[in-house]
């Protein structure tokens, strides 16, 4: 257990690095595609549209192994796996939150919209002021469903061969011929989840101002 223990330390904090560059990079990614969904451009919202049902599609695994032996097999470049992996899971990822976005400013009432620009303020001001704060009430439950997925997602980094927590736990296993090391791979990954969970818990009821 003693020289256990810092592996398993060593994977988690590759997994919460996963965790934490895909959810910086996939966040702003999401509200630039869901723009893009919602544009009046026919073109453009086709082409969006598109690429969010390839990634919403097709397994994240698949476009983990795309993502890093692609450029190699059609280019004949490589690079770093950990990279790769970040790439694969923000495209994913921003996929999913994009359509989170689109569906809470498409939930809010156009009269809202008009009621705002009668009294005079501008698009920009009524977007940011008036309607933004209620799409992220109202997306709060579902995007606390997505990155708790997120945090179970990271585990598919070992596809291709990036030693995060539940690789470092098999292997661990498969030499100790033990189930220990994973046993304890998913106390980790429960606590991780038990955390966002409750973070996101605090978000909700911070913003709960209807009530």
């Amino acid at each position: 257990m003693r020289n256990l223990l810092p592996l398993l330390l060593a994977g988690t904090i590759t997994s919460l690095k996963i965790f934490a560059l895909t959810l910086l990079f996939s966040i702003p990614l999401g509200a630039v595609v869901a723009r893009g969904r919602m544009s009046k451009n026919r073109v453009v919202s086709a082409l969006v549209n598109i690429y969010i049902m390839i990634m919403r599609g097709t397994p994240l695994i698949l476009q983990l192994l795309f993502v890093y032996f692609g450029p190699y097999y059609l280019f004949g470049a490589s690079y770093d796996r950990f990279t790769a992996v970040i790439i694969g899971f923000v495209i994913n990822y921003a996929a999913y939150f994009a359509e989170i976005y689109r569906g809470g400013v498409q939930s809010i009432p156009v009269g809202q919209w008009e009621a705002s620009l009668v009294l005079g303020f501008s698009k920009a001001h009524t977007f940011t002021h008036v309607i933004v704060p209620q799409v992220v009430k109202r997306i709060i439950p579902a995007m606390g469903n997505e990155v708790i997925t997120l945090v179970k997602d990271t585990a598919l980094a070992q596809t291709i061969g990036v030693a995060e927590l539940f690789r470092v736990a098999q292997s661990a296993s498969a030499r100790q011929f033990s189930t220990t090391p994973i046993v304890i791979a998913g106390l980790f990954y429960f606590i991780m989840n038990g955390v966002v969970s409750r973070l996101f818990d605090l978000f909700e009821k911070k913003l709960d101002y209807y009530q």
